[in-house]
């Protein structure tokens, strides 16, 4: 009797793993965090939280970079790594500093985001993007 090895199902590339974690890890924080800000800028400079006593205007205009510029840079995968930066600053400030008392299931979002960026950061973006040279990134 033929011995047959098994089917396997074809393994996606790496890149295209990159590609989708960083269109849809951008997608996520800016849709449900940059564009609100951008969209509702003076609701936005009355309840940002400030922990650090810098001010309003500071705080938003910060979260406003890391939320909605940087990923956009991320989704193009143009300047990946060092735009990873500022979104894992404004995610840990938020977990640790602006909501301690949540627990896991209520920070989950918060959480989940801190993964998938802190993954883009390790990884890098793949091939698939616009840009620099890989060994730039």
């Amino acid at each position: 009797m033929l011995h047959m090895p098994p089917k396997r199902l074809p393994t996606p590339p790496l890149d295209l793993g990159l590609l989708f974690l960083r269109i849809a890890g951008s997608f996520m924080l800016f849709y449900v965090h940059g564009l609100p800000k951008l969209l509702h800028y003076s609701h936005e400079l009355t309840a940002i939280e400030d922990p650090f006593g810098f001010g309003p205007t500071l705080s938003l205009w910060s979260a406003i970079f890391a939320e909605a510029l940087c990923p956009l840079l991320i989704a193009a995968g143009v300047f990946t790594r060092l735009a990873c930066l500022p979104i894992i600053g404004v995610l840990l400030i938020a977990m640790l500093a602006v909501h301690p008392d949540w627990s896991i299931a209520e920070g989950q979002f918060g959480w989940l985001l801190l993964v998938i960026f802190t993954s883009i950061a390790l990884c890098g973006p793949g091939n698939w993007r616009l840009g620099l040279p890989r060994d730039r990134d």
